[in-house]
């Protein structure tokens, strides 16, 4: 009955597969799956600005403050007609607003960003009342052109009544000779858009502004004061435009690389592993059509970044599997048929899997707790794909290598990759161990010549780093740079330029000082104008401001010193051992700095995707260090021979398992690095060099100096003394220390 139950199980997930399959291409009575996952602003195109209160409040004043801000500016959006907006509160002080499909970037960003603060004054300074007293403001048409619309709240309504009163009256004096004494003027972010001279006195709440206004510029006036008032000046610190064109070539470029990857990964599972490869395809195929489905029905948004997390996590998953897979192998080559090795190796594998999962899953929750939007959307891909991993590898695995094991056809061991007579070549097993002292050499002098690159040339960050603004611009054909350096030189911006898609028709521009949304918009209105480039030839913009530089290169140490500590406890409370918690902690600092170094020799850019490159390699490292520390462990138990011999035993034993994982994890990342843009490959190098690097220190460097932490825990009192350099009695040692364990 078990048995039957199993098999319709299976029947059912192989339907289900195959179900999920056309529902996610095709849809089954409504659009296809993969047309319901929310794209994100990279991808589909638009605007997001995050924009910073300046306020001295704390606490709860400055909460209250930064909700009203939020609402404040909801309203805003919602005029802009932006369909499918996101306006949120982040960090303390700051509002983040993405705006999907945004036209006009500089207007956007103009009207809910700086200029926001709008008041109506005497023409002696005095406030009359703010944009926060007026209930609405619409355009209407006269003789004169358009004019807007003003109606005041009951309490804007008496104080605009009392300030015509005094502007009537003539008694008011005013700070600006251009400006009549009977004017009421009207400040946007502390400059004068409009100052009408009342010719009497207003009451009831409705008043007009008329002047010579377009209908464009009024609707726009009437928009902002319709918002209301900001309680606090805002003042843009990050921004980013993309182009439709741009974002959606590059997601289609990244699929394509992840459909490649991921086929090149079902192939080389089912000719390395057989049977069990064929079980591990149907996980696989599970897997992704997981991914997917969560990331569609859980209404999360797909970045570029996110493909990216989605690929690395596949290695993950892989990763479950081949451990699994090596385990049962063992356990035949042991004597065990295929049906009691699938069922052993499960379990004895299984504590391993867990652990080396959950480590890599400490690294994601912090990742998404402390980076920013591009790199949130990484980690959460991330954190879905190690939980469907577990689920696949633990769940669907399983139950197809236990029935696969249980028939008569596939039970016999050549479907496992055992020969039937256990007959197979010794491996060659390499002594890791006594070399040791020259792994150390060579990392030392990698990082060392890092260092001395970082203090002759320096890192090279980016303006997520250091602060500045990037615009790219498709102009259509191949330009001179010297002619766009002079255009810019001519309006006193310092800026490198350089070409950028694949015939140079492009024009990268990048300054490391950040301009705001007007310089931005005068410079490409002068390019346009110059070069007669297309309306939707501007392909991005971005911007950072000063401090947010700052805040990455703080948040990248509290990851790394977040995540070590995290990984540090569990591998405690798992292991009960300081020494492998230890080891893997250098391991780590290891694998940082080695990385660091390659940023520095290779001047490769340092920015936002350097926080997720640093974690994916604590996490990585970590994974495949367990995998090693747990094999160690267990062999501590079960065999017998020095430690030398038991961790060059354990390192040997999981030796394929770590090349394995790390081939096939980098065979799927390869084809993401080839075929998609500079955006995300900068996702994708420091992931590359992260997984060979951890691949390597986990066998070079965490077992090596696990051994070093265990070889001093069990040495004598007189090999301690001896390693000081104290010139003391063997004998007498030896005879104290019998001395002492008569007495205990």
């Amino acid at each position: 009955m078990k048995n039957n139950f199993k098999k319709i199980l299976a029947l059912f997930m192989i339907v289900a597969l195959f179900v999920g399959w056309f529902a996610m291409i095709n849809g089954i009575g409504s659009d296809p799956l993969k047309d319901k996952i929310q794209l994100g602003l990279d991808i589909k195109g638009g605007v997001y600005v995050v924009m910073e209160a300046k306020t001295d409040l704390e606490g709860e004043e400055l909460r209250k403050l930064m909700n009203q801000t939020k609402e404040i500016i909801s309203r805003r959006v919602d005029n802009l007609g932006i369909s499918n907006a996101d306006v949120r509160v982040e960090g303390n002080k700051r509002v983040r607003v993405e705006l999907p499909g945004a036209k006009n970037a500089e207007e956007a960003i103009a009207q809910i960003g700086k200029t926001a603060q709008l008041k109506f004054t005497l023409a002696d300074g005095s406030v009359v009342v703010d944009g926060g007293q007026v209930k609405n403001a619409s355009i209407s048409q006269g003789k004169k052109g358009y004019a807007v619309s003003l109606e005041f709240d009951k309490d804007g309504a008496t104080a605009f009544e009392e300030g015509t009163k005094k502007a009537v009256s003539g008694a008011v004096s005013s700070l600006n000779p251009s400006i009549s004494n009977r004017a009421i003027v009207i400040w946007l972010d502390d400059q004068i858009i409009s100052s009408p001279v009342v010719n009497e006195v207003i009451s009831g709440g409705k008043s007009e502004i008329t002047g010579n206004f377009t209908k464009e510029e009024a609707t726009q006036l009437a928009a902002l004061i319709r918002g209301g008032a900001l309680p606090a000046p805002l003042e843009e610190v990050t921004s980013s435009v993309q182009s439709a064109k741009i974002g959606f070539d590059a997601f289609s470029q990244s699929v394509k690389a992840g459909i490649i990857g991921i086929a090149i990964i079902l192939i080389v599972m089912l000719v390395g592993y057989r049977i069990m490869g064929l079980a591990a395809d149907i996980a696989l195929l599970m897997y992704v059509l997981i991914i997917i489905a969560a990331i569609a029905l859980m209404g999360s948004v797909l970045t570029l970044p996110g493909i990216a997390g989605i690929i690395l996590s596949v290695g993950m998953a892989v990763d479950a599997n081949v451990v699994i897979f090596s385990r049962i192998k063992e356990e035949i080559r042991a004597g065990k048929s295929p049906r009691v090795a699938v069922q052993t190796g499960f379990k004895r594998a299984m504590s391993t899997v867990i652990d080396s999962q959950v480590t890599t899953l400490i690294a994601a929750v912090i990742l998404y707790q402390i980076g920013t939007s591009a790199v949130k959307g990484f980690a959460w891909t991330l954190l879905i794909g190690i939980i469907a991993s577990l689920f696949t590898a633990v769940v669907v695995t399983q139950l197809y290598l236990g029935l696969f094991a249980e028939t008569k056809y596939f039970s016999k061991k050549s479907f496992f990759g055992v020969k039937d007579d256990n007959n197979e070549a010794p491996k060659r097993e390499f002594g890791f161990m006594k070399r040791r002292k020259i792994y150390y050499i060579v990392s030392a002098l990698v990082i060392a010549l890092g260092i001395g690159f970082a203090g002759i040339k320096g890192f090279n960050y980016g303006i997520d780093f250091t602060g500045g603004t990037m615009i790219q611009l498709d102009m259509g054909k191949k330009i001179e740079i010297s002619e766009m350096e002079k255009l810019i030189s001519d309006k006193d911006i310092d800026a490198e330029v350089i070409y950028g898609g694949e015939n140079q028709e492009q024009i990268i521009i990048r300054t490391v000082t950040s301009l705001d949304n007007t310089k931005r918009g005068e410079l490409i209105d002068d390019i346009k104008d110059q070069f007669g480039i297309a309306e939707d030839g501007v392909l991005a913009q971005e911007l950072f401001g000063p401090t947010v530089g700052k805040e990455l290169q703080g948040n990248a140490i509290k990851a790394i010193i977040f995540a070590a500590i995290g990984m540090l406890i569990y591998i405690r409370i798992r292991f009960k051992e300081w020494k492998f918690g230890a080891a893997s902690l250098f391991g780590v600092l290891h694998d940082v700095l080695v990385l660091i170094a390659f940023y520095a020799i290779f001047g490769v850019t340092i920015n936002n995707p350097f926080i997720a490159g640093i974690l994916t390699v604590v996490g990585y490292s970590i994974n495949d260090t367990i995998v090693i520390f747990d094999r160690i462990r267990e062999n501590n138990h079960y065999m017998r021979g020095s430690e030398e011999e038991i961790i060059d035993k354990s390192i040997n034993q999981t030796l394929g398992r770590s090349i394995m994982t790390t081939v096939t994890t980098l065979v799927v990342m390869i084809p993401m690095y080839i075929m998609t843009t500079d955006a995300l490959r900068e996702f994708i190098v420091p992931l590359m060099v992260g997984i060979g690097v951890g691949c390597l220190s986990s066998i070079f460097m965490c077992s090596p100096i696990y051994y070093e932490l265990s070889k001093k825990a069990r040495m004598s009192r007189y090999e301690k003394q001896k390693s000081k350099g104290k010139k003391t009695s063997k004998k007498k040692y030896v005879k104290a220390e019998k001395k002492v364990k008569e007495q205990v």
